[in-house]
C-alpha cells in the first residue's frame, strides 16, 4: 500500500497544507485557509484598540486550518485517510499564547476575550522591546553564558520578553496562565491530547540552551514574579525533532478527518522546516527563505558563538549538526508597503491596461536601471532589525531622494536594501559557506531580485521550485517520524525538491554593488551602532502621541 504524509505550514496570514507521496515527495494536492482574523495590529475583534507594535492572532484561525485543509487535500487527491501515515507541522516563531489548565487559550474564554495579552502574540509583535532591553542588560551584566549562543542579544520577538510583558501589563492573565506555549506546540498538543514541547522552538526562541533554561536565580533577578516559572508556566518536557510527538487522539481525528492513531511529528519552525525540503542536510549549506520576512539558516559541525545572529541549536533542524539562524524582519512586506502606499495612480492605470500587477510593472522598470543609477540607498529596517543588530526599534529609511526620483528608483533601492541586509548577515558568519539555496514565493516570482542577491553576495544562488517548501519539509519530518525512512537525511534525499534555477553573479555588477554596500554599512552602523538614536526618539514620540490620544 502506498503511503502519504501531510505537511501543514502555519504562516503569518494563512495555513497551507500539502499531501505528499512518501516515495518521491510528489505534492499531490494542496489547500490554503486564510486566517479570518488575519494579523490584529489595530484592534481586537471586540473593537478595542491596540497599542503600537502589537501583532496578535486568534487561535480559532489555526483550528479552522485543521478543519478545512486536511479534508480538502484528501478529497482533491482521492486518497483515503488510512493511507496517511503521519502529519508534520511547522509554524511562525516566536508565536506564543497563554493557556489555562485545560489547555484552552485564555482569549477563547469569556473572562479574557477583551484582553490583548490573552491572545496569541505573533512573531512580529514588538511591543516587548523594553522587557527585551531589560533582559539583555541583566544577562550581560551577570555574564550569563547562554547569552553568547544568541548572538549577545535576546530579541523582543522571543518568548521570555513577551511573557514578562504579560506579567507586567496583564497580571490577571499571567496568574490564570497554566502554560505559555508556542502556537505549534499548542496545535500538536491539541491533536495528540497531551502536552508536547518542541526542541527547536524552545532552543531558538525560549533560551533553552545546553538542555536547560536560564536559572531561577536569573529569573527572580529579572522580576520576582518569575520565581519558579520554569517547570510551571514554561514546560521542561522537551521533544526531539524528527521523532513522533504522539498519535492523533479522538478529538484530533474528529478535527482533521484523519484516523485516530496517525503519527504526529514533533513540530518545526516554519523556515527551518524547509531545510530538508531543499535537500540541505550537511554542514556549510545556507538556506535563504524569502517571504514577508526572511530567514537565513546554515548548518555547521560545531557550536561557535557568532555576534548578532538569532542563535544556534544543536540537533535543532538536522540531527547531528548545529544549525544557526539569522534573519530580516521584513522583505516582501517592504515591497508590498511601497506598492500599496507610494505608487501614483498612473502606474496602476498602466499596469491595468497591460493586465499585469504593479509589482511586475515596477520590476520591469527597475530592471532597466544600472547599478547606482537610482542615486538611492535604503535601510531595510521597516519592521526593525532582526540580525545583526537585533533591535526592533530601528526603522527603515531611503536616502538620496530628489525631484527626479521615480517609483521604480525607490522600488529598486528597496530590493537592493534587502540584499545588502542579507550580505551583512553572511559576512557575520565565521565559517565557510559553499552552497546557498533559496526558496519562497518571492524567489520564484522575481528573477530580478534573485539576480540582485547573486550580484550583491558575489555567490551563485540555487532556487528551488517548491512554493510550499516549509509544508513539504514538515511532510518529510512526518515520514521520518512515522518510520518510513531511518533518518531525516534519507527522507530529504528521496522526498526533497532539487534546485531548478541557478543565478550566477556578474563580476562587474558585484564590484559596482561593493561600492553601494560600503554606503549601506556606513548608514547601518551610524544609525544602528554609533549612538544616533533618532529612529528610537521618533518612535518614542509616536508612542507618546498614541497614549495621549486616549487609547490605552
Amino acid at each position: 500500500m502506498k503511503t502519504y504524509t501531510i505537511g501543514i505550514d502555519f504562516g503569518t496570514l494563512s495555513g497551507r497544507c500539502v499531501l505528499v507521496d512518501c516515495e518521491n515527495g510528489q505534492e499531490l494536492a494542496e489547500a490554503v485557509s486564510m486566517y479570518a482574523h488575519g494579523v490584529m495590529d489595530d484592534r481586537l475583534p471586540s473593537g478595542r484598540e491596540l497599542p503600537p507594535q502589537f501583532a496578535l492572532q486568534h487561535p480559532e484561525d489555526y483550528l479552522d486550518v485543521l478543519r478545512t485543509t486536511v479534508r480538502e487535500v484528501l478529497e482533491k487527491a482521492q486518497i483515503p485517510a488510512e493511507q496517511v501515515v503521519g502529519i508534520g507541522i511547522d509554524f511562525t516563531s516566536c508565536t506564543v499564547l497563554p493557556v489555562n489548565k485545560a489547555g484552552v487559550p485564555l482569549c477563547m474564554t469569556p473572562a479574557f476575550a477583551d484582553e490583548p495579552h490573552a491572545y496569541v502574540k505573533l512573531w512580529k509583535h514588538h511591543a516587548a522591546q523594553p522587557e527585551a532591553d531589560e533582559l539583555n542588560e541583566l544577562a550581560a551584566r551577570r555574564k550569563e553564558p547562554w547569552l553568547l549562543a544568541y548572538g549577545g542579544r535576546v530579541s523582543s520577538e522571543w518568548a521570555l520578553p513577551k511573557l514578562l510583558e504579560t506579567l507586567r501589563n496583564a497580571p490577571a492573565v499571567y496568574a490564570e496562565t497554566a502554560r505559555f506555549m508556542e502556537a505549534a506546540d499548542w496545535i500538536v498538543s491539541t491533536l495528540i491530547g497531551e502536552e508536547s514541547c518542541s526542541r527547536p522552538f524552545a532552543g531558538y526562541k525560549a533560551l533553552y540552551h545546553n538542555n536547560t533554561y536560564p536559572s531561577n536565580d536569573f529569573m527572580v533577578a529579572l522580576d520576582k514574579g518569575l520565581d519558579g516559572v520554569v517547570g510551571t508556566k514554561i514546560s521542561e518536557c522537551i521533544a526531539e525533532i524528527a521523532a513522533p510527538a504522539g498519535r492523533l487522539c479522538a478529538a484530533g481525528a474528529a478535527l482533521t478527518g484523519l484516523n485516530e492513531g496517525t503519527v504526529i511529528a514533533v513540530p518545526q519552525i516554519d523556515a527551518h522546516a524547509a531545510m530538508p525540503a531543499l535537500q540541505i542536510t550537511e554542514a556549510g549549506e545556507l538556506m535563504l527563505i524569502m517571504g514577508t520576512s526572511a530567514c537565513h539558516i546554515v548548518n555547521a559541525e560545531e557550536a561557535v558563538d557568532v555576534s548578532g545572529i538569532c542563535g544556534y541549536v544543536e540537533n535543532g533542524v538536522i540531527p547531528g549538526l548545529v544549525t544557526y539562524e539569522a534573519g530580516q524582519a521584513a522583505v516582501g512586506d517592504i515591497f508590498d508597503w511601497f506598492v500599496k502606499n507610494c505608487v501614483p495612480a498612473r502606474y496602476q492605470t498602466e499596469a491595468d491596461s497591460r493586465k499585469i500587477s504593479l509589482h511586475t510593472l515596477l520590476t520591469e522598470k527597475a530592471e532597466l536601471l544600472a547599478v547606482g543609477q537610482t542615486g538611492l540607498i535604503a535601510l531595510d529596517w521597516f519592521n526593525g532589525n532582526r540580525s545583526v543588530l537585533d533591535d526592533s526599534q530601528l526603522s527603515g529609511m531611503i536616502l538620496g531622494l530628489d525631484l527626479s526620483t521615480k517609483p521604480e528608483h525607490i522600488y529598486r533601492a528597496l530590493l537592493e536594501a534587502t540584499a545588502f541586509g542579507t550580505k551583512k548577515i553572511v559576512d557575520a558568519l565565521s565559517f565557510p559557506i559553499h552552497t546557498i539555496k533559496v526558496a519562497g514565493g518571492i524567489a520564484n516570482k522575481n528573477p530580478l531580485l534573485m539576480q540582485i542577491y547573486a550580484d550583491v553576495l558575489g555567490k551563485e544562488l540555487g532556487v528551488c521550485q517548491s512554493t510550499q517548501a516549509a509544508a513539504l519539509g514538515s511532510a518529510i519530518y512526518a515520514a521520518t517520524a512515522a518510520g518510513i525512512y531511518p533518518d531525516i537525511a534519507s527522507a530529504a534525499k528521496a522526498m526533497g525538491t532539487p534546485v531548478t534555477k541557478l543565478y550566477h553573479p556578474s563580476q562587474r555588477e558585484h564590484q559596482a554593488y561593493e561600492l553601494l554596500y560600503k554606503e549601506y554599512v556606513a548608514l547601518h552602523d551610524y544609525f544602528g551602532r554609533d549612538g544616533n538614536d533618532v529612529m528610537k526618539r521618533l518612535l518614542s514620540q509616536r508612542h507618546e502621541e498614541w497614549t495621549d490620544g486616549g487609547a490605552v
